[in-house]
């Protein structure tokens, strides 16, 4: 690995322990540097690497998604979940026609009918079509990431479980004690993994580590 990748990585890594150690210690202000720099370090990681364009792109879109989800103004929260399904759609076209198996994707097919029916309910009816909406594009996600290896369908399931922390604290249901610190640490790992397992599989162990 070049010397520029690894320092990029290191940096990743240290934002990303930042912005989870602040979240433990309620230290807002330290969540609030560290979030946006995060996607924009695992970018230029991917970059170094050789990564195809539509693995930044979903990057970059996660990161825009990121800002947007940090910020108080009406609308934010569906242009960031805009921002996702844009970049899930980006992923959904880097995985191709690869095959996966059906047994995993009739799993995923009952996850999503059931999580949809049980936070249904209980979501403000503004959101409940666009939450729907945005929970199928991110299972599919999930489900085809499975195409590139165990790395990437790890990072898929991750991202999967992120989200729907978000919809279940939408839906004003029990949350997890610190629930932000398991949101961030699931997305976080999920986009390296996804990262990850996508260079793996397109150019091999001696252009990527786990």
């Amino acid at each position: 690995m070049k010397t520029s990748s690894r320092v990029l990585l290191a940096c990743f890594a240290l934002v990303s322990a930042v912005d989870l150690v602040s979240l433990l210690a309620g230290a807002e202000p330290g969540h609030l540097l560290a979030k946006p720099l995060l996607m924009p370090l695992l970018a230029a990681y991917a970059v170094s690497r050789g990564a195809p364009g539509l693995l930044t792109a979903a990057l970059l879109l996660g990161w825009a998604g990121d800002l947007l989800l940090l910020s108080e103004a009406d609308g934010a929260f569906l242009a960031g979940m805009g921002c996702f399904a844009a970049g899930h759609v980006c992923y959904l076209v880097l995985f191709g026609r690869r095959p996966t198996s059906p047994a995993l994707g009739a799993l995923y097919a009952v996850a999503l009918t059931g999580t949809v029916l049980l936070l249904w309910p209980d979501l403000p009816a503004a959101l409940r079509i666009p939450v729907a909406g945005y929970s199928l594009l991110l299972t599919a996600m999930a489900y085809r990431s499975s195409a590139l290896g165990r790395t990437a369908g790890t990072g898929g399931a991750l991202f999967l479980l992120s989200d729907t922390l978000i919809a279940t604290g939408i839906a004003d249901w029990p949350r997890l004690p610190s629930s932000d610190f398991w949101v961030m640490l699931t997305y976080i790992a999920a986009q390296y993994l996804l990262t990850a397992g996508t260079l793996h599989a397109m150019y091999g162990e001696r252009r990527t580590t786990v």
